[in-house]
């Protein structure tokens, strides 16, 4: 009888199981190449920062230029600090705004009198019935 040894040790009795996928790799800085059509040919490459784009190359006409595109958050952060800035200064324009005094120029006579000059006489309190006023009624007052 003869013995097979195996040199690396016994053999597994359970097949062995088969090897993950590879994963894809993460996306790099650099996005694909886009030809977009028309004369001249025109290339863009997107570059892209933590999985947001923040800019492409646009390779054309035998020169390469990078274009920045606008980050949303710091233009929503802009946006906020303007507002906030035009509302608080609009809040202190209206309560620095000071009421005209109620009274205008006013004087004291020689005798103790007081001229309000450049006044408005006061509106009367109740301005009478609907039917008065379409008739222009005054009032009987007796005068001394």
């Amino acid at each position: 009888m003869t013995a097979i040894l195996n040199a690396t040790g016994p053999v597994p009795l359970v097949p062995p199981r088969p090897a993950p996928p590879p994963q894809p790799a993460p996306p790099g800085p650099v996005g694909p190449v886009l030809e977009l059509p028309g004369t001249p040919p025109v290339a863009l490459v997107p570059v892209i920062r933590d999985g947001r784009p923040v800019g492409v190359f646009v390779a054309a006409d035998g020169c390469v230029r990078y274009r920045r595109l606008p980050d949303p958050d710091r233009l929503l952060a802009a946006t906020a600090g303007v507002l906030t800035v035009g509302l608080a200064a609009a809040g202190v324009a209206l309560l620095g705004r000071r009421r005209p005094p109620a009274v205008g120029a006013l004087t004291m006579g020689p005798g103790g009198w007081v001229s309000f000059r450049g006044l408005r006489p006061p509106a009367p309190q109740a301005p009478g019935p609907w039917w008065a006023r379409l008739l222009r009624a005054r009032r009987l007052v007796v005068e001394r």
